[in-house]
């Protein structure tokens, strides 16, 4: 993928429709309209936007003052045509020409079981492999998720992220458009990886995708996500919701670099429910945004359920970077794993925010946690917030921390080597990254290091 200019791909404006600033009612029913939704769904809706109302936003966390919801265009829809396209000939040039530019259709020819695109508040295309479909597996967006499965899809929506869970959930349960639908049927293995790409295009836009992801028993497949939107002036929105259900014995894994502008605040929510025998392994590496909020969780509630978070930050001037990670042990012989790498780098912020809870009854459960801070300048900031509530005695839990600074000699030594400082720094920076990079399928390692590259241009001087 090309990133040298990596946010200057602005397309012309030109929607079938676009809503009313702000978020209010009408446009709640003017969404629910334009999707042909069925009833219970309208209903669901307008409920969740009166309970974002009576909650208000979170009142710790990092600075959300110039998210302004009077300027934000909560719904914007690309075609008059509702439904995605088959191929990515069916969509607008513009728009294909930039999944082009990112890469997106030559990695689906090469790597991929299955793409999703979304362009501002719908999905333009979404395919899967024959091979796949053949055998029962389910890559829609939501919005066809709902209507061509509905009763798979009402069993599990909103069953493990409601409305109640908080504030960014609930405005996202009253305007979600998009996202994918992803069902595994039981023992089914996809052995390459389902992709989903989210584009945001237009000024002050809000994109509020929500995906829906079930493994049933016995199935084993990886989902990644990757996130990009052009630079502007002023502020844009997202606020995803992303929820996982892991039946018994399945392994599921979800991956997303978020690579933003720097003007996005990007507040997501994202859980999985984990249940006997089955794992969930979670790689959240967040590049860009003005503001995250972000803190994937792993609900273990099934004996010998397993979860694995390993989660990136890199901020920096003028960026917070508040990610970090949940593991809730309900269950006995359960076990966690969360390891947590960030950067700072001129006046970003970095902050590691984690809860590992475990109940009574969770018999000799077992968690670790590390969370590795690295500060490149003298006015970078990073902040450790980690939370463990322990009600089994037989429980095991570790937790360790450090925060170190970038160490001169080894700049100066790699210097004598013949690198140029800077490039000193990236090489000090990915192998600090190393542990959670080597996760990655080789093209999205590849992305992240061409990633951290851009990020450390004009480190030096």
């Amino acid at each position: 993928m090309q990133h040298t200019k990596q946010y200057e791909f602005k397309l012309e404006e030109n929607y079938f429709f676009k809503s009313d600033r702000g978020l209010t009612k009408r446009v709640v029913e003017q969404i629910s309209y334009f999707k042909g939704e069925p009833e219970w769904m309208l209903k669901f809706r307008l409920k969740a936007l009166e309970i974002a109302e009576k909650k208000g936003r979170p009142k710790w966390g990092p600075d959300l003052s110039g998210l302004n919801f009077d300027d934000i265009f909560f719904y914007v829809r690309p075609n008059e045509k509702q439904g995605t396209a088959g191929s990515w000939d069916d969509i607008p040039e513009d728009v294909r020409k930039t999944y082009q530019r990112l890469g997106v259709p030559e990695a689906e020819q090469r790597a991929l079981a299955g793409v999703g695109a979304q362009y501002e508040s719908e999905m333009v295309y979404h395919k899967l492999k024959a091979e796949w479909e053949k055998l029962g597996v389910l890559f829609l967006d939501t919005d066809t998720g709902l209507k061509e499965h509905p009763e798979i899809f009402k069993e599990y929506f909103a069953s493990v992220i409601p409305p109640e869970d908080n504030y960014f959930a609930a405005v996202n349960s009253a305007v979600w458009s998009g996202g994918s639908f992803v069902y595994v049927p039981e023992g089914v293995h996809v052995e390459v990886p389902l992709q989903a790409y989210f584009l945001l295009n237009a000024e002050n836009v809000g994109q509020f995708e929500r995906t829906l992801i079930i493994g049933a028993p016995g199935s084993k497949f990886h989902y990644i996500e990757g996130c990009t939107a052009p630079a502007y002036t002023s502020n844009s929105f997202h606020s995803g919701v992303i929820e996982i259900v892991c039946q018994e014995n399945s392994h599921v894994r979800y991956s997303t670099i978020q690579n933003w502008s720097h003007n996005v605040y990007n507040l997501v929510t994202q859980r999985a429910m984990v249940h006997a025998g089955a794992s969930m392994g979670w790689l959240d590496g967040n590049l860009g945004s003005k503001t995250t909020m972000k803190y994937p969780s792993t609900y273990l509630v099934g004996e010998g359920a397993h979860g694995e978070i390993l989660s990136i930050a890199f901020a920096t001037d003028g960026q917070h970077q508040d990610a970090g990670a949940k593991v809730i042990h309900v269950a006995p012989n359960t076990t966690s794993s969360v390891v947590s790498k960030s950067i700072s780098k001129g006046t970003g912020r970095s902050s590691y925010r984690g809860l590992v809870q475990i109940h009574e009854g969770a018999t000799n459960a077992r968690s670790n946690v590390e969370c590795d801070a690295l500060l490149l300048d003298e006015n970078a900031r990073t902040d450790t917030f980690p939370y463990i509530e322990i009600s089994e005695k037989t429980a095991h839990v570790g937790h360790e921390a450090t925060v170190s600074k970038l160490d001169d000699e080894q700049i100066f030594y790699l210097m004598t080597r013949g690198l140029k400082e800077d490039e000193a720094m990236a090489l000090i920076v990915r192998g600090f990254l190393d542990p959670v990079a080597k996760e990655l399928p080789l093209e999205y390692a590849v992305e992240l290091n061409r990633l951290i590259e851009l990020e450390m241009e004009g480190s030096v001087g």
